[in-house]
């Protein structure tokens, strides 16, 4: 199989190879990417502020606040030993997970299919699963980088065999679990994926060995719950809700019953559930097909569909690990009716190697487009870290004016909570919308209002009359979107 990106880049490859090159451009685009940013997110206020509680309190603060924060934690010991800030041990952290994630796909590809590498290489550096967040604060970046290490280290216990690199996988997903709980899909997708060895005796060994770490596991964490007695449940709950076939049946039926209500002809009532499973399916395949990029054009061809028979061969542990997590997305979309990029992104890093030797054959076999699609890669991949859009620096500047204008224990309405982080006042969340607060008795027991609004809205002057307030501070960015200060 000729390899397209090989011819185009042979002089690029006597100097650096694909892994070294996914590491470093991994480091300069979320250099290029963290350099942007103005404001935050709200996850990444979120966790900031956790992280900033158990720096001024202890450990126990940050889990009064969440159920599962090793990432704050992680965070906050960061900061007590390099003295860093905290914004700047998230953004080193992340930097580092994506850095590593891309170098360990790119290794993977290379040690399997070696003519697709810096095709792997492109793809993983390109795409929007992943690229799109490299200037956000989220634990996404450490739940990739050790569930693509440990997928890295079942392929060399595949090739090498041991007890020892054996139990290191699931070290890996241990520690994949502390960002996101999903991560524990991957003890399923080995067991799935050694199942076959009990058929071959001479096989049964591997079997054991990939068989006796999450055994010791979970004797030694039922071991350390009897003995600690007062544990985190929570997030477990959740989870076993989530699967629960009872409540998962109901969920589904619920939502059909209420697509059902809404359609015309009632005669297709009855395909309701099927029109809604469907539907789900399909907007999941979409979002995926626009997370890959320009990547999934080479399947417009016939012949990059022969890298499903390539990947299945030679990545089938991320294969598997790829239908079980597609089925956690599934479950929960039904159950919560949304899903958003930052889920689907692992799903679409599983995939990498698939793309990568769909590309690798599509410019074998067209080398001119092969060309265009290495350009329009490039577009892509400076897109992802470069933003002409305008930045939310009103809430920064609203954060400040709080800070430097009302008392510090001033009880205020936020209607983002990145306005109370950057006023150094945590992270705040409050669910209900400003209609609902200030049009209700609640309105009592705020003292200022931060809010979203120009100020000039007819709703908005009718009340500032009516409750004989005003607009103590307005602040705008450049595209227009604006917030305002109500106080006395």
């Amino acid at each position: 199989m000729a390899n397209g990106m090989g011819r185009c880049a042979r002089p690029l490859a006597r100097r650096l190879q694909p892994v070294p090159l996914a590491f470093f451009g991994s480091v300069f685009l979320s250099f290029v990417a963290i350099m942007g940013v103005v404001t935050v997110g709200r996850d990444g206020a979120f966790y900031l502020d956790i992280a900033q509680q158990v720096i001024d309190h202890d450990a126990s603060a940050a889990w009064g606040v969440f159920d599962w924060p090793w990432y704050s934690l992680l965070l906050a010991g960061t900061h007590r030993v390099l003295r860093l800030p905290l914004e700047a041990c998230a953004y080193l952290w992340s930097t580092l997970f994506l850095a590593g994630t891309c170098a360990l796909v790119v290794d993977g590809v290379r040690q399997r299919v070696r003519q697709a590498a810096y095709w792997a290489c492109l793809v993983v550096l390109a795409m929007p699963a992943v690229n799109q967040f490299r200037g956000d604060i989220i634990r996404e970046s450490g739940f990739w980088f050790f569930c693509v290490l440990a997928l890295w280290l079942a392929m060399r216990w595949q090739k090498h065999g041991g007890w020892w690199l054996a139990g290191s996988i699931y070290l890996a997903i241990a520690l994949a679990s502390l960002f996101r709980l999903e991560a524990l899909v991957l003890v399923l997708a080995m067991v799935l994926w050694r199942l076959p060895d009990v058929i071959e005796p001479r096989q049964r060994r591997l079997l054991l060995q990939m068989l006796w770490a999450p055994a010791a596991a979970a004797l030694m964490g039922g071991l350390l719950v009897l003995a600690l007695g007062d544990v985190p449940v929570r997030r477990w709950e959740y989870y076993v809700e989530l699967v629960r076939p009872a409540a998962m049946f109901g969920a589904f039926h619920q939502l059909s019953e209420q697509f059902a209500a809404s359609l015309i002809n009632k005669y297709s009532a009855n395909e309701a559930g099927r029109i809604i499973f469907i539907g789900l399916s399909g907007s999941l395949l979409i979002k995926c097909i626009g997370l890959m990029g320009p990547f999934a054009l080479a399947f417009l061809s016939p012949r990059p569909w022969y890298a499903f028979k390539v990947y299945w061969r030679d990545f089938r542990v991320a294969a598997i690990t790829g239908l079980l997590y597609l089925c956690i997305l599934m479950l929960f979309f039904i159950r919560m009716q949304f899903v958003n990029g930052r889920y689907l992104s692992f799903l679409i890093l599983l995939a990498v190697p698939l793309l990568a030797v769909a590309m690798s054959m599509f410019a074998s076999h067209y080398p001119r487009l092969g060309k265009a699609l290495i350009g329009l890669g490039v577009l892509v991949m400076i897109g992802n870290v470069i933003s002409l859009s305008a930045q939310k620096t009103h809430y920064v500047e609203a954060g400040h004016w709080v800070a430097g204008h009302t008392p510090r224990e001033a009880s205020i309405y936020y209607q983002d909570g990145r306005i109370a982080y950057y006023a150094g006042r945590g992270y705040k969340v409050d669910e209900a919308t400003p209609e609902a607060v200030m049009n209700t008795d609640q309105a009592q027991g705020y003292q200022y209002f931060v809010i979203e609004a120009s100020g000039n809205e007819p709703w908005l002057r009718a009340w500032l009359v009516e409750h004989q307030q005003k607009v103590l501070a307005h602040f705008a960015n450049r595209k227009g979107d604006a917030v305002v200060v109500i106080g006395h």
